[in-house]
C-alpha cells in the first residue's frame, strides 16, 4: 500500500543539514547539540496536554487498572524501556506498566521489517495482554500514522479502556483514534526522516514525565528521594541506606540495621525510625495511608492508628 509521507513534518528535509556529510566531526555533533536544545521547548509547550494524560494515568493506576505503551520501532522500544525502569525505580509489580514493540521481544534488539504496518496485530498484542476496561494505553508514532499503533488503540477505545496518542506531527492520525493526543513538533530531523533522533528524545522526555509524576502522585516519593525503590543490587542497597541515613538523620550504620529489620524496605524503615513505632505498625500506618510517609508519621506521632500486632 502506498502511503504519501512528503507531507509530514519528521519526514521533511532540515535546511541547517543539508551539507552535514561536509561537516568535520565537531561541527556535525555542534549540530546536533544545538537541534537537541529544541526539543525541551518543543515539550514546553504540550505541558499541559502531558499533565492531563498523567491524571488519566494516575486514575486509571489508582482504580486497579494498568498502563500499557504501544509502539514500533524506537517508539516502542523507549515505551518498553520506560516501563522496565519502573519495577527498579518504584518498587512497581511488572505487570503494572507494560511496554509492547511491534513484532515482540525480537524487535528490541532486531529490526522486523512490516510489523508496524500490521493493524490488526496492534489490537491482538493488546488481547494477549487480556486489556480491560480499566486500563490505559499510551500509543507512540513519531509519525503519528502506524498501523500497528492505530489498531492497539481502536481496539482499547472499544472496550473503554483510556487512551492517549503521542506523536511528534501536527494533525496526526493517531489522535484522532485517542481520548488525548499530545503531539510534539520537533521540526525536520537532521537526518531526514531519522526519528531515532529528536522525535525520541520528545518521546522519551514524555514517558518520563507520565510515570515520574504518577508514581510521585501514587506516594512512592518522599521529597525527592526514591523511597520505594526495590534494593535489588549493590547500589540499590547503598542507595536505600543513604536515603534513610540522610531522611532520619541516623549513623550510615543505624541504617543499615533498620533495613535489615523491613527486609531493605525503605518506607517502613523512615517510619519506624521517624514515627517510633514498631515494623509491624509502621507497615500498617503505611497501608492506611496509601503509602504515603508524611501522611504515616503524622498519624504515628498523632496516636490516632491503632496496630494489632
Amino acid at each position: 500500500m502506498k502511503v504519501n509521507l512528503s507531507t509530514l513534518l519528521t519526514e521533511q528535509t532540515n535546511n541547517r543539514s543539508n551539507n552535514i556529510d561536509q561537516l568535520s566531526t565537531l561541527e556535525i555533533i555542534e549540530l546536533m547539540n544545538d537541534e537537541d536544545y529544541t526539543v525541551a521547548a518543543s515539550v514546553k509547550k504540550v505541558l499541559p496536554l502531558i499533565s492531563v494524560g498523567i491524571e488519566l494515568i494516575y486514575t486509571a493506576l489508582s482504580n486497579g487498572g494498568r498502563l500499557f505503551y504501544i509502539g514500533a520501532g524506537t517508539s516502542g522500544r523507549i515505551g518498553v524501556l520506560d516501563a522496565s525502569e519502573c519495577p527498579p525505580t518504584f518498587c512497581t509489580p511488572p505487570e503494572l506498566i507494560q511496554g509492547i514493540i511491534a513484532g515482540g521481544n525480537t524487535a528490541m534488539f532486531t529490526a522486523v521489517e512490516g510489523a508496524e504496518d500490521n493493524r490488526e496485530n496492534g489490537a491482538k498484542d493488546l488481547q494477549d495482554r487480556q486489556l480491560k476496561e480499566m486500563d490505559i494505553v499510551v500509543g507512540i508514532a513519531a509519525s503519528g500514522r502506524t498501523p500497528y499503533v492505530i489498531g492497539a488503540l481502536e481496539y482499547a477505545r472499544s472496550i473503554g479502556a483510556k487512551t492517549i496518542a503521542l506523536s511528534c506531527n501536527e494533525q496526526a492520525e493517531i489522535s484522532h483514534y485517542a481520548d488525548l493526543g499530545i503531539e510534539v513538533i520537533v521540526g525536520p530531523e537532521i537526518l531526514t526522516g531519522s526519528t531515532r533522533l529528536k522525535s525520541a528524545t520528545a518521546q522519551k522526555m514524555v514517558l518520563n514525565m507520565f510515570t515520574t509524576a504518577t508514581m510521585i502522585k501514587l506516594g512512592k516519593v518522599y521529597g525527592n528521594l526514591m523511597v520505594d525503590l526495590n534494593p535489588s543490587n549493590i547500589k540499590l542497597i547503598e542507595r536505600a541506606r543513604n536515603i534513610v541515613k540522610n531522611i532520619t538523620g541516623v549513623s550510615y550504620t543505624e541504617a543499615a540495621n533498620i533495613l535489615n529489620k523491613t527486609d531493605q524496605k525503605v518506607k517502613p524503615a523512615i517510619v519506624m525510625l521517624l514515627g517510633g513505632v514498631s515494623f509491624e505498625k509502621a507497615k500498617h500506618l503505611l497501608d492506611v495511608t496509601n503509602g504515603f510517609v508524611h501522611e504515616a508519621i503524622e498519624k504515628a506521632k498523632g496516636g490516632t492508628v491503632t496496630c494489632e500486632k
